[in-house]
């Protein structure tokens, strides 16, 4: 390739990018669409840790509002004591077990038969299938919490994703999660009349949502402090970076020990790279003509 056509290429290829960059704003506001606000999170980060009390109220809050509706099949409920999560006591776990009914057997008799939850057991779903949520919900289906944190993001579009490669920004999930939670408004003059089973988001793509507002202010009573008051604000906002945060552990429990090994793998990365450069240049510096040994 000459130089001439290299660099037409590199203008060709410069132009297209800033046309990205120009144009994706600009469809997002034709489509309505409004970006989730970026938050601070105590688990971002290589060196992010979950805040233990923050992921308990977290789980207080999908036990008293969300588990009506989403199940989490991938939790266990033993899963609560382990290290990097909420760090329940075994006595706590034993206990919150017992307060469900587990469905097992068949016993000796060929039938199905209801006892007290253990802590191997699975948290139990709020219905039987898919076809019993749909029914309760008026046809939409709830999805289950295990991997939602996960699975659920937004686009940032050039050149922020870019920025976000080098700055390990990965918390979309949360971020949007703790938006929808507190994006529920009054649809603004000349939007299309709501259907019965429809509610209004602002940060829900096409703003239409099936699920009603989940949290209100002073729903879910968190545990008080020394002086008698809560740990956290019992609020909408507060209520969602909590249940937000608990659902990223859900999604990936083991994130701490994962950055953990990370840290500790680097120093060997580090060393290798230097181990290659002066291997690579001893070999090359024995060849007066700058070619490799044959």
């Amino acid at each position: 390739m000459s130089k001439t056509s290299f660099r037409l290429a590199l203008t060709g290829l410069a132009a297209g990018l800033a046309f990205t960059a120009l144009s994706l704003p600009a469809a997002r506001a034709a489509e309505g669409r409004v970006e989730p606000p970026k938050l601070s999170w105590t688990f971002s980060g290589p060196l992010g840790k979950f805040d233990r009390a923050q992921i308990q109220r977290g789980f207080k809050v999908f036990k008293e509002v969300c588990s009506s509706c989403h199940s989490a099949n991938l939790l266990r409920f033993r899963n609560l004591a382990q290290p990097g999560g909420p760090e329940f006591s075994e006595g706590q776990i034993a206990a919150l077990a017992a307060t469900y009914q587990i469905t097992d057997g068949p016993n000796e008799t060929g039938e199905m038969f209801q006892r007290p939850g253990r802590p191997a057991d699975a948290f139990p779903a709020p219905f039987p299938n898919e076809q019993a949520a749909r029914a309760s919900n008026g046809g939409a289906y709830p999805p289950d919490f295990s991997v939602l944190a996960k699975a659920r993001t937004y686009e940032r579009g050039f050149p922020r994703f870019i920025y976000d490669i080098f700055t390990t920004y990965q918390e979309q999930g949360p971020d949007y999660i703790h938006a929808l939670m507190v994006g529920y408004e009054e649809p603004p003059a000349g939007f299309p009349p709501l259907l019965p089973t429809q509610h209004y988001n602002k940060y829900m793509p096409g703003h239409l949502i099936a699920m009603p507002k989940p949290l209100n202010d002073g729903q879910v009573e968190y545990p008080k402090g020394e002086d008698g008051k809560p740990q956290a604000p019992e609020t909408v906002d507060q209520y969602a970076r909590d249940v937000a945060a608990f659902m990223v552990w859900v999604a990936e429990p083991h994130m701490e020990q994962r950055k953990r090994i990370a840290l500790w793998f680097m120093p060997f990365l580090i060393i290798l790279a230097f181990l290659l450069y002066f291997s690579k240049k001893k070999i090359w510096a024995r060849m007066p003509d700058g070619s490799p040994a044959h």
